[in-house]
């Protein structure tokens, strides 16, 4: 179902941002009903958001002062918990409607809540992993 797949594509959007950005989008199908293209719309919004929060984890995580940027991480994940637990409700509507069955939706919901976490875990593991020796 298309739905599970946008579901699954804002995880991997966060999940390897680099890897994404390399990419390009796929096109669009044609017979698109405007709930569809709405939804379709929504979840790319919030990619890009996922995207944005992602880059500004990886910076506070970067800081030098493991103090200062443990508290902007935190602040960071409690100002975009609010915008992704929004959409996994509308993810959770908008499935409905589509008749998915009650298993994914739980599914998807908790997945797409947990972003944020996620995110943060990835960003302080790549922080505090040591710098790659360079070559003398």
């Amino acid at each position: 179902m298309r739905l599970l797949s946008c579901a699954a594509a804002a995880l991997i959007l966060v999940a390897a941002p680099s890897f994404v950005s390399a990419q390009t989008a796929p096109a669009a199908p044609a017979a698109e009903s405007p709930d569809e293209a709405a939804f379709e719309a929504r979840a790319e919004a919030f990619g890009k958001t996922m995207e944005t929060m992602a880059t500004e984890m990886q910076a506070a995580a970067a800081q030098t002062d493991k103090t200062k940027a443990k508290t902007d991480l935190d602040a960071l994940q409690a100002r975009y918990q609010p915008v992704v637990d929004a959409f996994a409700a509308d993810v959770q509507a908008f499935a409905s409607a589509q008749g998915a069955p009650a298993d994914q939706l739980a599914a998807a919901e908790t997945q797409i809540k947990a972003i944020p976490a996620m995110v943060r875990a990835q960003v302080e593991a790549a922080a505090a992993a040591p710098a790659p020796a360079t070559p003398q």
